[in-house]
Protein backbone atom coordinates (compact mmCIF):
# COMPACT_ATOMS: atom_id res chain seq x y z
CA UNK A 1 0.00 0.00 0.00
CA UNK A 2 1.47 3.35 -1.06
CA UNK A 3 2.15 5.77 2.13
CA UNK A 4 -0.66 8.26 2.93
CA UNK A 5 0.77 11.69 2.80
CA UNK A 6 0.16 13.52 5.78
CA UNK A 7 0.27 17.41 5.52
CA UNK A 8 1.42 18.75 9.03
CA UNK A 9 0.40 22.20 10.32
CA UNK A 10 3.11 23.86 13.03
CA UNK A 11 2.15 24.99 16.45
CA UNK A 12 3.33 28.30 17.43
CA UNK A 13 6.72 29.44 17.16
CA UNK A 14 8.08 26.37 15.55
CA UNK A 15 8.78 25.36 11.84
CA UNK A 16 8.57 22.80 9.71
CA UNK A 17 11.69 21.34 10.69
CA UNK A 18 10.01 19.98 13.86
CA UNK A 19 8.30 17.64 11.95
CA UNK A 20 11.15 16.83 8.88
CA UNK A 21 12.63 14.69 12.18
CA UNK A 22 9.65 12.50 11.55
CA UNK A 23 11.52 11.54 8.12
CA UNK A 24 12.54 7.86 8.29
CA UNK A 25 10.63 6.97 11.17
CA UNK A 26 9.14 3.41 10.78
CA UNK A 27 6.60 1.49 12.09
CA UNK A 28 3.61 3.58 10.38
CA UNK A 29 2.50 4.14 6.60
CA UNK A 30 2.63 7.53 6.37
CA UNK A 31 4.27 10.13 4.13
CA UNK A 32 4.98 13.49 6.17
CA UNK A 33 4.21 16.54 4.12
CA UNK A 34 5.76 19.77 6.48
CA UNK A 35 4.48 22.61 6.11
CA UNK A 36 5.86 26.04 6.47
CA UNK A 37 4.90 28.93 8.19
CA UNK A 38 6.77 32.69 6.27
CA UNK A 39 8.82 34.45 9.34
CA UNK A 40 10.64 30.86 10.25
CA UNK A 41 13.77 29.02 9.08
CA UNK A 42 14.12 29.10 5.43
CA UNK A 43 11.47 31.89 5.01
CA UNK A 44 12.30 33.65 7.67
CA UNK A 45 12.65 37.25 5.44
CA UNK A 46 9.00 36.79 5.10
CA UNK A 47 6.14 38.87 7.16
CA UNK A 48 4.47 36.42 9.06
CA UNK A 49 0.90 35.86 8.94
CA UNK A 50 -2.04 37.30 11.75
CA UNK A 51 -4.97 35.89 9.86
CA UNK A 52 -5.53 32.27 9.18
CA UNK A 53 -7.62 33.14 6.07
CA UNK A 54 -4.96 35.30 4.96
CA UNK A 55 -2.39 32.05 5.69
CA UNK A 56 -4.27 29.48 4.06
CA UNK A 57 -4.74 31.33 0.68
CA UNK A 58 -1.44 31.56 0.85
CA UNK A 59 -0.33 27.62 2.06
CA UNK A 60 -2.82 26.19 0.30
CA UNK A 61 -1.48 26.22 -3.45
CA UNK A 62 1.99 25.26 -1.68
CA UNK A 63 0.45 21.85 -0.26
CA UNK A 64 -1.28 21.12 -3.41
CA UNK A 65 2.35 21.22 -5.54
CA UNK A 66 3.74 19.32 -2.97
CA UNK A 67 1.41 16.66 -2.86
CA UNK A 68 2.40 15.88 -6.67
CA UNK A 69 -1.17 14.56 -7.62
CA UNK A 70 -2.21 12.74 -4.91
CA UNK A 71 -5.64 13.14 -4.24
CA UNK A 72 -6.28 11.40 -0.66
CA UNK A 73 -4.53 12.90 2.46
CA UNK A 74 -4.76 13.06 6.32
CA UNK A 75 -3.69 16.41 7.71
CA UNK A 76 -2.22 16.90 11.26
CA UNK A 77 -2.24 19.93 13.32
CA UNK A 78 -1.43 20.89 17.12
CA UNK A 79 -2.39 23.95 19.00
CA UNK A 80 -2.46 26.59 16.47
CA UNK A 81 -2.02 24.37 13.88
CA UNK A 82 -5.31 22.53 14.62
CA UNK A 83 -7.10 25.57 13.26
CA UNK A 84 -4.99 25.82 10.51
CA UNK A 85 -5.25 22.29 9.89
CA UNK A 86 -9.41 22.54 10.02
CA UNK A 87 -9.45 25.55 7.58
CA UNK A 88 -6.94 23.81 5.07
CA UNK A 89 -8.84 20.55 5.15
CA UNK A 90 -12.19 22.89 4.21
CA UNK A 91 -10.11 24.90 1.23
CA UNK A 92 -8.71 21.73 -0.49
CA UNK A 93 -11.84 19.95 -0.18
CA UNK A 94 -13.83 23.02 -1.43
CA UNK A 95 -11.55 23.86 -4.27
CA UNK A 96 -9.26 20.72 -5.02
CA UNK A 97 -11.56 18.03 -4.63
CA UNK A 98 -9.61 16.56 -2.44
CA UNK A 99 -10.20 14.06 0.37
CA UNK A 100 -9.34 13.92 2.89
CA UNK A 101 -9.06 10.33 5.27
CA UNK A 102 -8.73 12.05 8.75
CA UNK A 103 -7.91 15.47 10.14
CA UNK A 104 -5.97 15.02 13.09
CA UNK A 105 -6.12 18.36 15.55
CA UNK A 106 -4.12 18.03 19.17
CA UNK A 107 -3.80 19.53 22.23
CA UNK A 108 -6.78 22.20 20.94
CA UNK A 109 -10.27 22.80 22.35
CA UNK A 110 -12.62 23.07 19.22
CA UNK A 111 -12.49 25.53 17.01
CA UNK A 112 -15.96 27.98 18.48
CA UNK A 113 -14.33 28.65 21.87
CA UNK A 114 -12.06 31.38 22.67
CA UNK A 115 -8.71 30.27 24.36
CA UNK A 116 -8.52 31.25 28.51
CA UNK A 117 -5.88 32.99 28.94
CA UNK A 118 -4.87 35.42 25.78
CA UNK A 119 -1.34 37.13 25.45
CA UNK A 120 -2.09 39.16 22.46
CA UNK A 121 -1.03 42.74 23.45
CA UNK A 122 0.97 42.06 26.53
CA UNK A 123 4.34 43.08 27.45
CA UNK A 124 7.27 41.37 26.05
CA UNK A 125 8.05 39.94 29.50
CA UNK A 126 3.95 39.27 30.30
CA UNK A 127 4.03 38.10 27.02
CA UNK A 128 6.89 35.39 27.33
CA UNK A 129 5.75 34.51 30.82
CA UNK A 130 2.15 33.80 29.08
CA UNK A 131 3.71 31.58 26.07
CA UNK A 132 5.68 29.62 28.60
CA UNK A 133 2.54 28.71 30.76
CA UNK A 134 1.13 27.62 27.63
CA UNK A 135 3.79 25.42 26.71
CA UNK A 136 4.90 24.51 30.07
CA UNK A 137 8.84 25.56 30.11
CA UNK A 138 10.44 29.03 28.63
CA UNK A 139 12.58 28.24 26.00
CA UNK A 140 15.90 29.01 26.65
CA UNK A 141 16.50 30.95 23.11
CA UNK A 142 14.08 33.53 24.51
CA UNK A 143 16.55 34.75 26.97
CA UNK A 144 19.44 35.25 24.45
CA UNK A 145 18.50 39.29 23.31
CA UNK A 146 19.61 38.31 19.36
CA UNK A 147 17.32 35.05 19.23
CA UNK A 148 14.60 36.99 21.63
CA UNK A 149 14.58 40.09 18.49
CA UNK A 150 14.03 37.19 15.69
CA UNK A 151 11.53 34.95 17.41
CA UNK A 152 9.44 37.44 19.15
CA UNK A 153 7.76 38.58 16.16
CA UNK A 154 6.62 35.26 14.47
CA UNK A 155 5.25 33.96 18.51
CA UNK A 156 3.42 37.57 18.82
CA UNK A 157 1.96 36.96 15.03
CA UNK A 158 1.32 33.37 15.88
CA UNK A 159 -0.52 34.28 18.99
CA UNK A 160 -2.48 36.93 17.74
CA UNK A 161 -3.64 34.58 14.45
CA UNK A 162 -4.27 31.66 17.17
CA UNK A 163 -6.12 33.45 19.74
CA UNK A 164 -7.99 35.89 17.05
CA UNK A 165 -8.99 32.96 14.88
CA UNK A 166 -12.99 32.28 14.06
CA UNK A 167 -14.22 29.59 11.73
CA UNK A 168 -14.43 30.93 8.29
CA UNK A 169 -16.55 27.85 7.18
CA UNK A 170 -20.30 27.84 8.71
CA UNK A 171 -20.46 24.16 8.29
CA UNK A 172 -18.94 20.96 9.34
CA UNK A 173 -16.28 19.26 7.57
CA UNK A 174 -17.39 16.40 5.49
CA UNK A 175 -14.28 14.34 6.84
CA UNK A 176 -13.55 12.15 10.44
CA UNK A 177 -11.88 14.15 12.70
CA UNK A 178 -8.99 12.57 15.06
CA UNK A 179 -8.91 14.32 18.17
CA UNK A 180 -5.89 13.77 20.65
CA UNK A 181 -4.61 15.30 23.68
CA UNK A 182 -1.29 14.70 26.16
CA UNK A 183 -3.26 12.94 29.47
CA UNK A 184 -1.42 15.52 31.95
CA UNK A 185 -2.54 18.36 29.24
CA UNK A 186 -3.26 20.81 31.86
CA UNK A 187 -4.18 23.61 29.04
CA UNK A 188 -6.96 21.20 27.08
CA UNK A 189 -9.14 18.94 28.79
CA UNK A 190 -11.23 16.06 27.26
CA UNK A 191 -14.22 17.80 27.47
CA UNK A 192 -12.29 20.40 25.31
CA UNK A 193 -11.14 18.24 22.67
CA UNK A 194 -14.47 16.77 22.80
CA UNK A 195 -15.97 20.06 20.85
CA UNK A 196 -14.71 18.94 18.06
CA UNK A 197 -17.71 16.84 17.55
CA UNK A 198 -19.78 20.25 16.01
CA UNK A 199 -17.47 20.60 13.16
CA UNK A 200 -17.65 17.02 11.77
CA UNK A 201 -20.43 15.03 9.91
CA UNK A 202 -18.91 11.95 11.19
CA UNK A 203 -18.87 10.76 14.64
CA UNK A 204 -15.42 12.04 16.57
CA UNK A 205 -12.43 10.08 17.62
CA UNK A 206 -10.81 10.89 20.45
CA UNK A 207 -7.61 9.53 21.85
CA UNK A 208 -4.94 10.24 24.60
CA UNK A 209 -1.16 9.90 24.94
CA UNK A 210 0.81 10.24 27.61
CA UNK A 211 2.42 13.70 28.38
CA UNK A 212 1.55 17.27 28.70
CA UNK A 213 0.20 20.14 25.75
CA UNK A 214 3.58 19.29 24.08
CA UNK A 215 3.38 15.52 24.40
CA UNK A 216 3.85 15.43 20.01
CA UNK A 217 7.56 16.54 21.24
CA UNK A 218 8.33 13.32 23.18
CA UNK A 219 5.22 10.44 21.39
CA UNK A 220 6.12 10.95 17.80
CA UNK A 221 6.56 7.43 16.88
CA UNK A 222 2.80 6.84 19.00
CA UNK A 223 1.09 9.54 17.13
CA UNK A 224 1.95 8.69 14.11
CA UNK A 225 1.20 4.49 14.59
CA UNK A 226 -1.99 6.39 16.07
CA UNK A 227 -2.58 8.09 12.96
CA UNK A 228 -1.75 5.30 10.56
CA UNK A 229 -3.60 3.04 12.18
CA UNK A 230 -7.09 5.29 11.97
CA UNK A 231 -6.66 6.06 8.38
CA UNK A 232 -6.38 2.03 8.10
CA UNK A 233 -2.38 2.15 6.69
CA UNK A 234 -0.12 -1.30 7.29
CA UNK A 235 1.28 -0.22 11.21
CA UNK A 236 4.68 -2.36 11.56
CA UNK A 237 6.76 -2.69 14.51
CA UNK A 238 7.85 0.60 14.92
CA UNK A 239 11.45 1.63 16.73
Amino acid sequence: MKPLPLVCLPFAGVGASIFRTWWGREGHGLSIVPVQLPGREELIDDEPHRDIRAAIDELAPRVLAALRGRTEIAVFGHSMGAFLGYELAHRLIDTADIRVAVLVVSGSHGPYQSRRRQVTGLSDEQFLDGIAEFVGYRPAALDDPEFRELLLPVLRADAEMHERYRPTVDRPLPAPILAVRGSADDMVSAREIGQWQAVTTTPLLTAELPGGHMYPTEQADALLRLIAGTVGQPVGPGR
